[in-house]
């Protein structure tokens, strides 16, 4: 029972507890957790049996949770990888560039193994790894999981920018639902498998069950 439809240029959120089932939804969209049953479609495409490398190569770019960047790899071998299927190599070295004015602690590091990051810059390189993908739909995996508060805030505006700047689509599945649903255009709560609960991020800031269950309100 999971029905979700995310329109270019949106930001939409999918909130919910542990175990609801909102890492698996991603794992599915990217053909890593195969579907059950249903369809995804992208751009008028049925890609639920496609095999992932596809899937990437059409678009569809996740950021794992934990971040799951090359430990060994410095940050700007990190980014390389980032766009290992792209040919465009002028681009490529644009689009670097473009990411170190974005994230200028990474342009302070780019010779440095990405595992001697600290979280929040491992989390920066992990987007901006997504990023150099080209993404049409960048899939986001927790992103705030385990930083600090200032880190958090730092990291959901980054959000805003990729989305309003770049004009990527987003799609995120977060724990800290207040932060989540201020960034998102709409939003869907997940329990246990499925979709309860879809509105505008602002409407389900205020609706008294999300509040009580999501907000610790």
């Amino acid at each position: 029972d999971v029905c979700i439809t995310i329109s270019e240029g949106e930001i939409i959120t999918l909130i919910g507890a542990n175990g609801a089932g909102k890492s698996t939804t991603l794992m599915t969209m990217c053909g890593i957790v195969p579907a059950r049953s249903g369809e995804i479609i992208f751009e008028d495409e049925r890609i639920e049996k496609m095999p992932t490398d596809q899937i990437v190569a059409k678009g569809i770019i996740q950021v794992p949770e934990g971040r799951r960047i090359f430990p060994y790899l410095t940050v700007k071998e990190n980014l390389d990888m980032g766009a290992f299927l792209r040919t465009d190599k002028e681009d490529i070295k644009r689009d670097i560039d473009h990411i170190f004015e974005m994230f200028p602690i990474l342009a302070d590091r780019r010779g440095q193994m990405g595992g001697t990051l600290s979280g929040g810059e491992q989390q920066m390189l992990a987007m901006s790894r997504g990023l150099m993908g080209k993404p049409r739909l960048l899939l986001l995996d927790e992103p705030s999981l385990g930083l600090a508060p200032l880190l958090v805030a730092q990291i959901f505006e980054i959000i805003k920018k990729v989305n309003v700047e770049n004009g990527t689509t987003i799609f995120l599945v977060e724990q800290n639902a207040n932060q989540a649903l201020k960034v998102a255009h709409r939003g869907y709560v997940m329990e246990t498998g499925r979709v309860t609960l879809a509105d505008t991020g602002e409407n389900l800031l205020k609706n008294d069950d999300v509040r009580k269950a999501y907000l610790g309100i």
